[in-house]
């Protein structure tokens, strides 16, 4: 049994700290989205802010200006897509800088069509390692999935991708489907990650890179592209939980077809069978030996 959803995975390089030029090109992207029939429109990491934390890490831009463009949840930036994603009736995933005290962390929120705040997740895993003075990059400490209209989901960021470990968290925790909001490695590499997570856990996958947009379900890639400004579309089959009741609707599904199915393939292998067998006419040859005739 699956649920078929339509879905978005965004792609567009966001503007270093160009808080509100992001937000409004974030939110033309995701009315072109809605307009298009999506339900769901995945956005990549850090979107808003532009993704700083490396510029941070080498000087060219001081630590201090996370401030200025880091959110918390009740900030009016927030506001905005939460009625944004209310007045389109889509659900919305994206990530942002997250301000909680005097700390900052890579976050990736999920609001749902009425606008409310269904998933939060935090970076767990960072590409560039982690010192206890970065207050503006903090870690991660725990990964839940949550409840969306479409099932339970969970979020993983990025670098998280290439850990099997940070993706099965969420799936053990009921998640059956993920998002990954990145901004990063564009090569053929990360695909393959991205891939080998959807098999290893059974659930579709909607990746919203900068550079690269994918989407897989059942296994299989559906949609992909490598395009810098895109708005890739797919339709992702979401797994029913597991439960009983579920698994005797799909066993009674399967049956059902099985009783159409089966007697269609005996009738085309009988049918193959008679082709194939031939009438063979045996004799001797001069010496006395037995022989085919053709």
């Amino acid at each position: 049994m699956f649920r078929d959803v339509r879905v978005a995975a965004l792609s567009f390089k966001p503007v270093k700290l160009d808080l509100k030029g992001n937000a409004d090109r974030l939110e033309e992207m995701f009315r072109e989205a809605a307009a298009s029939g999506a339900e769901l429109a995945v956005a990549p990491e850090g979107v808003l802010e532009g993704y700083v934390v490396n510029e941070i890490i080498d000087g060219e831009i001081p630590p201090e200006v996370m401030n200025r463009v880091s959110l918390t949840m009740r900030s009016p930036v927030i506001g905005r897509f939460r009625e944004l994603a209310r007045s389109l009736n889509m659900c919305l995933a994206f990530g942002l800088a997250e301000r909680i005290g005097g700390e900052v962390y890579n976050c990736a929120i999920f609001l749902d069509h009425r606008g409310r705040l269904r998933g939060k997740y935090h970076k767990m895993q960072l590409a560039e390692g982690h010192h206890r003075s970065w207050w503006f990059n903090r870690l991660g400490r725990q990964s839940r999935a949550f409840d969306t209209p479409f099932g339970r989901a969970g979020m993983v960021i990025c670098n998280d991708r290439w850990n099997p470990d940070i993706a099965r968290i969420p799936v053990l925790d009921g998640a059956r489907y993920l998002l990954i909001p990145s901004f990063g490695s564009t090569a053929r590499a990360q695909d393959r990650a991205v891939l080998a997570r959807a098999r290893e856990n059974g659930v579709p996958i909607v990746e919203a890179n900068v550079g690269v947009t994918l989407i897989v379900s059942k296994g299989e890639i559906v949609a992909l592209s490598r395009k810098q400004t895109a708005i890739t579309y797919g339709t992702i089959a979401i797994p029913a939980p597991p439960s009983h009741r579920n698994r005797d609707r799909h066993e009674r599904g399967f049956l059902a077809w099985r009783r159409r199915e089966m007697p269609l393939r005996y009738r085309d292998r009988m049918r193959r069978s008679r082709q194939d067998r031939k009438t063979v006419e045996v004799g001797h040859d001069a010496k006395g030996r037995l022989i085919e005739k053709d």
